[in-house]
């Protein structure tokens, strides 16, 4: 149902605006093992095809995963085979890799600061040594499997200006965030640039 709907959406507005680029991304989230990937993934192509076939119309699109265990991420080489782009879900990410749930977490996470065992918020700045290591990781290995393999973030995390540094170091293509943290991911990005540069 929602592949249908994501593909009748891009035909209608390729149909509406046939001098835009159209070209959907259809990401298939909680990934963790890649037959399992294949199998959605199977279902996905089947469905999308069908709907365009029936259009008559040829409409290109993408089918990729939602880097959300750190499992998926540690198998990033065999995921990369399957997969158009990744896109790390940080929130889950995160969850998954400190074994603690976001919404019971702000029971002890106060202790934590009191005793400098968290410096900051592990789900509002990203913790680069332990779910960074595993994104680079993903990054190192999905790569040179599919070099046409693009990366992005999606989370809180993207609205974070030393998350999105982060990202940029380690070869993320974009970020995305809640609307009201746009403009403050959008000067980080362009500082993460303008320092490269330099």
């Amino acid at each position: 149902m929602q592949t249908k709907a994501v593909i009748r959406a891009a035909l209608e507005v390729k149909a509406a605006h046939p001098d835009w680029n159209v070209k959907p991304e259809i990401m298939i989230p909680l990934t963790f093992e890649v037959k399992e990937l294949k199998f959605v993934k199977k279902v996905v192509v089947e469905t999308a095809d069908a709907e365009i076939a029936a259009a008559g119309v040829a409409l290109e699109y993408e089918v990729g995963t939602m880097i959300e265990i750190p499992r998926v991420a540690l198998t990033a080489d065999e995921i990369a085979a399957e997969a158009n782009f990744f896109c790390f879900g940080t929130n889950d990410l995160t969850q998954m890799t400190f074994g603690f749930s976001r919404d019971d977490a702000g029971k002890f996470l106060d202790a934590y600061y009191d005793t400098k065992i968290f410096e900051n918020d592990p789900f509002a700045k990203l913790d680069q040594t332990g779910v960074g290591k595993l994104m680079e990781m993903a990054i190192k290995l999905g790569k040179p499997v599919n070099p046409k393999l693009h990366v992005g973030i999606c989370g809180e995390h993207g609205g974070d200006p030393s998350s999105v540094e982060f990202c940029h170091k380690i070869g993320l293509d974009y970020v995305s965030c809640s609307p009201f943290r746009v403009p403050v991911a959008r000067l980080a990005a362009a500082q993460a640039a303008i320092a490269d540069e330099n």
